[in-house]
């Protein structure tokens, strides 16, 4: 699973678990890690990744996050509720599901995840002065007319 995650030279993302919150487990207060940190149970509370560029969460389909996370390296089968942040990559597994907004700079989303809210793309620096930092992508319903079609 660890290995799916795109490498540079420069962010490999930790192929370690450093610290287990487990199924039972039920945690309020924010979370700082650095490393390999894997969720099963319940957090109430803010996460975030600190040091190192590399830093992974690993969230499991029965973990549930209540608070916002930012963290480079997530792969994700649960719940979020919060505001996202992945500074290098997302893997949203067939059972995830985020509710707030979603900043991240690579993705890879199977079908039937969930995001109910924004999808903002994080510019890559490439050398060049950008000016823009993000795109917000709006997606639409399933149910909305698509009378915007070119002729």
């Amino acid at each position: 699973m660890l290995s799916a995650l795109g490498k540079t030279s420069t962010e490999k993302p930790c192929n370690t678990i450093d610290t287990l919150v487990g199924a039972k487990t039920e945690l309020k207060g924010d979370i700082v890690f650095s490393g390999g940190l894997r969720v099963d149970g319940k957090v109430r509370g803010n996460i975030t990744a600190k040091g190192d560029g590399n830093s992974t969460l690993v969230l499991s389909e029965h973990a549930a996050v209540t608070g916002n996370v930012t963290v480079p390296h997530i792969i994700t089968n649960g719940s979020i509720k919060g505001n996202v942040r992945a500074a290098e990559r997302i893997e949203l597994q067939s059972k995830a599901e985020i509710f707030g907004d979603l900043y991240y700079k690579v993705i890879e989303m199977a079908l039937g995840a969930v995001v109910n809210g924004n999808l903002v793309r994080e510019a890559v620096e490439t050398g060049r002065d950008s000016t823009n930092k993000g795109t917000v992508t709006r997606l639409k319903s399933a149910g909305e007319n698509g009378s915007d079609a070119e002729d």
